[in-house]
């Protein structure tokens, strides 16, 4: 498409109407087109080949036969009969093959820079798709034009100045304009050349004496300015530099960016594990026990269990309290927390006694013992009656080849049978615990709900010694019996219960995390994810009608707005104001009482001077009546004030509709906040019903994962109704993966050419730069945990990432949308967490724990933050905690009482939807 670009740029129409002729008579493979059949008739049929023949050209030059295809087409009749025709036989159909299509698709598929002359190139989509080159030629780049035209300005300037050599018997004097030029081999040969021909057009200059002629020479050798006294020309077409190749157009591959050396290194990790990467760092709390390999787990079953909350019937729970509960050594069974969660889980894998007969809701493999036999245990719990084998008798004389073939076949018929004997070193004792219980195993146990005195131990060791069978799951399986059920101590239940007190976090975690595994596939889970599904579905709805809504009032909004200024006079000037009319008014009434005065005084002077030369009577009363009508002027000046007054407070026509308006736009704009906040409202529902997966906020350009695990499928600071709710935080950090080992081998751990050429790129190796860009702190692969807790290191992180990458402009967009978010719940973490230390170091002791409804007593030496965890939701719907039996009703009357008390205590604590179902956390309100 580039090499078209000069015809593109000037005359489109040309080159669009070239293309169109050229694609309309040649056809390709795969096409559906139609036949001109020797009758004349057109039938549809497919071109199956294409054949090319080159032209031939004759000795002089001539075209003897021009180029031209054959194609072999297969008509769409039921004999798909082939022909080969040339194109002059081929047709497309008119609406498959428009000059209207060529065009949209030219416009879809090419554009070009917007400078003159630029050339057209496949949109780089396409030419990514399609493996398209798209690099521009050098002579067609921006660059290069803008140098021809530069030297084809100059070539013109300087071309001659209009002087011509003048080979008179006078010496000749050349004086051409031009800067300084330094002659060369190449300028002295081309002068001498110029002295040949201008001796052959001028016979005069022949007779110039010989060393008149050398005199000459040397002179126009040694002129001051140019060869022969012209400015030298470049060669046309040649530009003196290469042209600089393209800015890239960022975002591009975050490891293809130059390192910048001078900036600060990524903020420092904290680790919670006892064994950091690196060797040489220590973590703050050494005396944790977890090991790095158990951190992706225990994120992962506290994420699992709080996500999946209403399904376990469990309140939510901070993960500082999550780890205290399973670091806990001493009084284990009296934590709520830890009780409580390893139940809730194990009611959701087998059903109740009552429900469906107690059917398990996961698959469970195989057992080594025979079918009837296992399932003969599980329904009545009675020992089967073996049945005796046939005795085989020997077919001959017994030798040690005959022996050994018989064995061999002994055991070809056990291994097709299944019965096999497993050959294996003996690690526990799980085998000879679920034997002594056989009569009452553990499925008869989790049935009828028996937890108590730590009995849910013992059916996690008998669940975990069926799972062995299963290759997957043996090898950690088996790791955890020889904890449970190690092969020096007594195979019964008290010893598995006493032995979970003794077992470090590391181990329970994996217990857990066996356990949600499990819970994941069954129907209580599946149907939660429905039913959220359904109801992001509704919200979704919801939004798209308050959005809809909210842009109907912004637009009644703006016609408001143009009313009122429409209402709204020019000037003040040109409106008939109230305050100017009484002005004017007092104007003609101060005019009024100036003239009553003149004639007062004229009248009173009048009356001065009749008085002395008339000595008669005079008029009674005169001073009274020149009293009263100043007093009366007095009163109808006053008068007119008040009027005036009253006119002014009384607004007019047009102020009265602008005040309207102002409360129309007043309503208007509290209408649209309602419908921002119940945008607000809906996402944050959406948000918490997104729970099918954990969404990873994005990747550094070393393909770290960065995790927020309150970003979705949970309130951000835990349920509003839990036990706990007064911490004000759910998790608290922002958690750092190490990279898969796929993206670790691909992008990190390089090949060696690979690696030289980076090197080469870059003067370091990319495990090099990782080393020095992330600082002191890493994480190598994806078992490997760190995290920040602190905002001052969030906004270092979000400085540090690159908005030139593909990868951490989107983590970085991400980062800073929920900054204030993590940000907030960061220092409502530390806050909480530093009161409760600053609590037990003035008491000397731990805060003393409120009873339960157990009663159970708790030594104060050994109180915890987590003991503070009760279970009210299962209280709340079930009527007790898990790890209790169910209370026992007296009658029918007290089942139905209780049953409607908790009917009306959930109504009162859950909201339901518009179609009047009740909600979980997704229903709550939070004020924004």
């Amino acid at each position: 498409m580039s090499t078209r670009s000069s015809d593109l740029s000037l005359n489109p129409s040309k080159p669009f109407t070239d293309i169109y002729q050229e694609f309309k008579h040649d056809f390709f493979p795969g096409e559906n087109i139609l036949v001109i059949l020797d009758d004349g008739n057109r039938s549809p049929g497919l071109l199956r080949e294409k054949t090319k023949f080159p032209e031939l050209l004759r000795p002089d030059g001539s075209v003897e036969r021009s180029a031209y295809a054959r194609y072999t087409v297969s008509l769409n009749t039921p004999s798909n009969k082939e022909f080969v025709v040339e194109a002059n036989r081929l047709i497309r159909d008119r609406k498959t093959f428009t000059k209207q299509r060529l065009r949209s698709f030219l416009k879809k598929t090419i554009d070009h820079e917007s400078w003159i002359g630029a050339p057209w190139c496949v949109r780089s989509k396409i030419a990514q798709e399609y493996q398209i080159n798209s690099e521009i030629p050098p002579h067609l780049t921006y660059e290069h034009q803008l140098a021809q035209r530069k030297a084809n300005l100059m070539l013109k300037k300087n071309e001659f100045d209009g002087h011509v050599l003048n080979f008179s018997p006078g010496l000749p004097q050349l004086k051409p304009k031009g800067p300084k030029y330094k002659r060369g081999s190449q300028d002295l040969a081309r002068l001498s050349e110029e002295y040949q021909r201008a001796l052959a057009a001028n016979p005069d200059f022949s007779k110039i004496p010989q060393a008149m002629q050398q005199q000459q020479i040397e002179h126009m050798l040694k002129g001051p300015n140019g060869v022969n006294g012209f400015h030298p020309i470049a060669a046309k077409g040649a530009p003196k530099h290469p042209p600089q190749p393209p800015p890239p157009k960022y975002p591009i591959e975050d490891l293809e960016l130059a390192p910048v050396r001078e900036k600060a290194p990524r903020p420092a990790v904290k680790f919670l594990s006892v064994d950091p990467p690196m060797p040489h760092f220590f973590p703050e709390e050494p005396a944790s026990g977890i090991l790095m390999r158990s951190v992706g787990p225990l994120l992962e079953t506290w994420d699992t269990l709080n996500v999946y909350c209403e399904v376990f019937q469990l309140d939510s729970f901070t993960f500082d309290d999550y780890i205290e509960a399973l670091q806990l050594t001493q009084d284990t069974y009296h934590c709520q927390l830890l009780v409580e969660i390893h139940c809730a889980v194990l009611k959701k894998l087998v059903n109740d006694v009552n429900d469906k007969n107690g059917q398990v809701q996961f698959s469970l493999p195989e057992s080594n013992l025979p079918a009837s036999e296992d399932s003969s245990l599980a329904d009545t719990g009675s020992m089967p009656s073996p049945t005796p084998e046939p005795e085989v008798k020997p077919s001959g004389r017994t030798t040690r080849s005959s022996l050994a073939k018989s064995e061999a076949k002994e055991l070809k018929i056990a291994e097709a049978a299944g019965h096999l004997p497993i050959m294996e070193n003996k690690v526990h004792r799980a085998a000879e615990m679920v034997q002594s219980t056989r009569a009452y195993d553990w499925k008869m146990r989790l049935r009828k709900r028996d937890f108590k005195d730590g009995a849910w131990v013992y059916i996690i060791v008998g669940l975990l010694y069926q799972l062995s069978h299963d290759p997957r799951r043996k090898k950690s399986c088996d790791e955890v019996l020889n904890e449970l059920a190690p092969s020096d101590r007594e195979a019964t239940v008290e010893t598995a219960i006493s032995r979970y007190t003794l077992i470090d976090i590391n181990t329970r975690v994996k217990i857990l995390q066996i356990l949600c595994m499990l819970s994941m596939e069954t129907k209580a889970i599946r149907l939660y994810m429905e039913e959220c599904s359904n109801n992001m579905t509704e919200f979704r709805k919801e939004r798209l009608e308050m959005q809809r809504k909210k842009r109907g009032a912004m637009e009644d909004l703006q016609a408001l707005v143009e009313e009122r200024k429409a209402l709204q006079p020019r000037s003040r000037t040109a409106s008939p104001v109230p305050e100017l009319e009484g002005l004017n008014d007092s104007k003609l009434m101060n005019g009024t009482e100036d003239e009553m005065e003149v004639d007062n005084d004229e009248v009173t002077a009048m009356e001065t001077e009749d008085e002395e030369p008339h000595q008669g009577r005079s008029l009674r009363r005169a001073n009274d009546r020149a009293a009263q009508r100043k007093k009366r002027a007095e009163e109808e000046r006053l008068r007119k004030e008040r009027a005036q007054a009253e006119k002014a407070k009384k607004p007019s026509k047009q102020e009265k509709q602008l005040e309207k308006i102002g409360k129309k736009i007043e309503e208007a704009k509290d209408q649209i906040k309602e419908y921002e906040e119940e945008i607000l409202v809906l996402e944050n529902d959406l948000r918490e019903s997104d729970c099918p997966r954990t969404r990873v906020l994005g990747k550094d350009r070393f393909w770290n994962r960065y995790y927020w695990f309150e970003r979705n499928a949970m309130p951000y600071a835990g349920l509003p109704d839990s036990s706990t709710a007064f911490t004000g935080y759910a998790n608290g950090c922002l958690w750092v993966q190490g990279p898969d080992d796929m993206e670790r081998q691909g992008f990190i751990e390089l090949c060696a050419a690979e690696n030289a050429q980076y090197y080469n790129a870059f003067r370091m190796s990319v495990p090099e730069r990782k080393i020095i860009e992330e600082g002191e702190t890493h994480v190598f692969n994806a078992r490997q945990w760190g995290y920040y807790d602190e905002p001052d290191d969030l906004d270092k992180l979000i400085g540090w990432l690159d908005n030139h990458g593909t990868r951490e402009v989107k983590l970085r967009k991400e980062l800073q949308a929920q900054r204030n978010n993590i940000g907030k719940y960061m220092v409502q973490r530390k806050e909480f967490l530093d009161s409760s230390e600053d609590k037990t170091s003035e008491n000397g002791e731990p805060p003393a724990r409120m009873s339960t409804r157990t009663k159970t007593y708790l030594d104060p030496a050994t109180t915890r933050r987590c003991f503070a965890w009760s279970n009210h939701t299962a209280e709340r719907e079930i009527g007790h905690i898990h790890s209790e039996p169910k209370p026992p009703v007296n009658n029918r009357k007290q089942a139905k009482s209780a049953k409607r008390a908790a009917e009306e205590d959930v109504r009162q604590t859950r909201t339901t939807n518009r179609q009047g179902k009740p909600l979980t956390r997704q229903g709550t309100r939070y004020n924004f």
